[in-house]
């Protein structure tokens, strides 16, 4: 980043206060400003490598947070509760809501690429992880305000009696009750890339459909299937 580039620096501020982060004495600007610019934009200072230690990043605070909050919980529910906080779907979802992408510096064609959006977004949001990380080599600038999302969404994935995972929840279901796996077939309904309803999924057990979804991937019509046949299950509609 220019340094005497006083528009990017008031983006970058900007940045900071929707993360709740008030003073930036110690923040490395060239380390955000490079955290919040797209490999589209420069193949070379992107953000590619704050996005690796990013990853890393939440996947620690995750586990400390776990821990704190849930010290009886086991550790096969730690994962699975682990494993949704820090994929693509929710970093995407918390960039999204702090309204970070308008700061992401990238090319107009990457900007239209409506179906590598939530990837994009999430591989934004551990970069900044990344960049404020190496500001200070601790956490002091991220678990103020990341934590409250974390709390908030482990909160909402407890409430959930599949862990927000229908596809292994069923998988659980059906070698416990049938000694088998479940049968996933999918069909592509739509070319369109970034269609929510491109692929549509049924899910088969016994010669029976169980349940149907619809996703913007085969894996997302998959999970969509199996939360309809895990919902089904659970309110004992059909047995």
């Amino acid at each position: 980043m220019n340094n005497n580039d006083p528009v990017r620096r008031k983006q970058l501020k900007s940045v900071l206060q929707r993360l709740g982060l008030e003073d930036d004495k110690s923040i490395k600007w060239d380390l955000l400003d490079l955290a919040l610019t797209h490999p589209s934009y420069s193949p070379i200072e992107n953000y590619q490598q704050l996005e690796f230690l990013g990853d890393a990043v939440v996947r620690l605070i995750s586990a400390e947070l776990l821990l704190e909050e849930y010290p009886l919980t086991n550790v096969g529910q730690f994962t699975a509760i682990r494993s949704v906080l820090v994929s693509d779907k929710t970093l995407a979802q918390w960039a999204d809501a702090l309204g970070l992408e308008q700061f992401l510096l990238m090319s107009g064609q990457s900007a239209k690429d409506s179906s590598g959006r939530s990837s994009r977004l999430a591989e934004m949001f551990e970069a900044i992880l990344g960049a404020l990380y190496l500001s200070t080599n601790n956490m002091s600038l991220i678990r103020p305000w990341l934590d409250t999302l974390l709390k908030d969404k482990s909160r909402e994935i407890l409430k959930d009696p599949a862990l927000e995972n229908y596809k292994d929840a069923l998988q659980e279901w059906s070698q416990l009750n049938y000694k088998r796996l479940p049968e996933y077939r999918v069909e592509e309904l739509s070319s369109q890339q970034g269609d929510p309803e491109r692929f549509q999924a049924q899910v088969w057990l016994n010669g029976e459909i169980l349940g149907k979804g619809k996703g913007q991937s085969k894996k997302a019509s998959q999970q969509a299937a199996a939360r309809d046949a895990f919902l089904k299950i659970n309110t004992e509609t059909w047995e």
